[in-house]
């Protein structure tokens, strides 16, 4: 993706776009994805870079449901297994099979989770990820060599699948641009552009970076924007009645030995009624999350101290090695973009993840909820207004058998495999200058030639894009990321051309942010 040539397409006024898509998280992209697949012409602006909330800040699971088939919603769980599916056949990359361990401590549980399972897998159809089955206590511990033997009956082995969301988010906007999206970060969009009978024309947007302003025409402009889609619609109608309520969901991040083997840990109902997932994932240990009510809408929200607590005491339960704040390498919060509860109402793990598509008067077509699995099928939904906003005939859909960037039916070995077939072509930039092989941090595999491959490929500007979102180092260890910062910004500052002032700003803004994900 090339930034520079992006934006000079913007320069033409007289352009009008088919859609016009506002965000470029897991929503945005699905749609560009889709609308690109039936030949439209497509731009995506994301004010920040690409998965910056809540679609870099997931459980990293992709996955039917197994909490949403309890609760009865069958048809989400059908549609979530298909997704799921294919895009395991689609970036074999980022999403592979992971095996889940629900320890069983009665005969009562073994029976109701070996059941209800069964279900699961049967509803999985041709595109299962493997057959679930009760084991014995000896393989349950010999599996998860973290787990308390106490009272320990077995475990119910299910299957569901793994992922990079922030890889899988890059890899999208990848796949769309070379299809010949216009795609874009750090591009704002600062009003929407009627025409006299107030139905939408365009945009007016703005280089967050150059300060340069453009005009955008489209016939269908799409608001996809996830937690903050109460702006745009406010933007559209100032008296626009609020619809989004921000759940926050935590995770802490610890190392793997807590748990032990390739196995991942469901824990099926906590105190609060929900699930707990500890999650093997970069050779680290993903552990949450929660479901806590948040009235505003942040880019960057922060763990609260009774989350980190909740997360950490609800573990303790279930793992021999007690883990405490100290253990923490890493703890990240995310906003889920719920449907507003009914005055009262506080049950927001009872609220359906189904995404909805909202056409407003003005033609301005919004697209809430859904989650991560399904964002492909989201986007096919959503440009299916086309018609109705434009009264154009739409060709069929041909996103569900896309590859996305990177897909290899050879995926490399070790932290090389979220490239895909990108990896080669990163090791042979260490042909140009030996000193790129060097380790960006001694306990990441990660090298400095991968720097100079984001900032030429991957769109990253800043260095918290490279260490958040591109090798995901601030996610993993904190601190770490920390540490390795002033290096990442003298490699980009060298690559971009920028001064010893850019250096000493990216890394001031850098270490603000990063200090949210270390244990106060």
């Amino acid at each position: 993706m090339n930034r520079p040539e992006n934006l000079s397409q913007l320069k033409d006024e007289t352009k009008i776009w088919d859609i016009a898509v506002i965000g470029g998280g897991s929503s945005g992209l699905g749609v560009a994805l889709d609308a690109i697949s039936r030949g439209l012409s497509v731009v995506l602006f994301e004010k920040s870079d690409f998965a910056k909330g809540t679609s870099s800040r997931s459980t990293k699971l992709v996955h039917g449901g197994v909490r949403y088939l309890a609760q009865g919603d069958v048809a989400l769980v059908f549609e979530a297994l298909k997704e799921r599916g294919k895009l395991l056949k689609n970036a074999p990359h980022l999403a592979h099979d992971q095996p889940f361990i629900i320890p069983i401590y009665t005969w009562k549980d073994r029976m109701m989770y070996s059941v209800g399972l069964k279900v699961y897998d049967w509803m999985s159809g041709r595109l299962s990820l493997g057959k679930s089955e009760f084991i014995s206590v000896e393989e349950t511990l010999k599996r998860l060599p973290g787990l308390k033997p106490d009272g320990l009956y077995g475990g119910v082995v299910y299957h569901d699948g793994q992922f990079d969301d922030a890889r899988l988010a890059l890899n999208i906007a990848q796949s769309a641009d070379e299809a010949g999206t216009c795609i874009l970060n750090y591009v704002g969009v600062n009003s929407l552009v009627k025409n006299e009978a107030g139905k939408i024309t365009g945009l007016h947007v703005s280089d967050k970076l150059t300060k340069e302003k453009y005009l955008v025409n489209a016939k269908m402009v799409v608001n996809a924007t996830g937690v903050f889609a109460d702006k745009i619609l406010q933007m559209d109608n100032p008296e626009a009645d609020r619809m989004i309520q921000p759940s926050q969901g935590i995770h802490v991040v610890l190392d793997l030995d807590f748990l032990g083997g390739k196995d991942a840990l469901m824990i099926p109902e906590t105190r609060d009624g929900r699930v707990l997932f500890a999650v093997p994932w970069h050779g680290k240990l993903v552990v949450g999350t929660t479901d806590t009510l948040r009235e505003k809408a942040k880019l960057e929200p922060e763990a609260l101290k009774k989350e980190i607590d909740f997360v950490l005491e609800t573990a303790a339960g279930y793992l021999a090695k007690v883990p405490t704040r100290a253990d923490v390498r890493s703890v990240f919060a995310g906003l889920r973009p719920l449907a507003r509860p009914k005055e009262g109402s506080t049950k927001t793990k009872e609220i359906s993840r189904s995404h909805k598509v909202i056409l407003s008067g003005s033609g301005l077509v919004t697209l809430t909820g859904g989650k991560w699995t399904t964002f492909r099928k989201m986007g096919e939904d959503t440009v299916e207004y086309f018609t109705k906003v434009t009264g154009e005939k739409l060709r069929a859909s041909k996103s569900l058998d896309m590859k996305i960037h990177g897909a290899t039916n050879y995926v490399p070995a070790g932290h090389w495999g979220i490239y895909g077939f990108d990896a080669k072509p990163i090791q042979d930039l260490i042909k140009a200058n030996k000193a790129w092989e060097s380790k960006l941090h001694p306990d990441f595999p990660n090298i400095e030639a991968e720097v100079i491959w984001s900032v030429r490929e991957e769109m990253a500007v800043k260095v918290e894009d490279i260490l958040a979102r591109r090798i995901r180092m601030l996610f993993l260890d904190a601190q770490a990321a920390i540490d390795t910062a002033p290096k990442v910004a003298k490699l980009m500052a060298d690559e971009m051309g920028k001064d010893e002032e850019w250096i000493e700003t990216e890394l001031a803004n850098f270490n603000r942010t990063a200090s949210k994900y270390l244990i106060k």
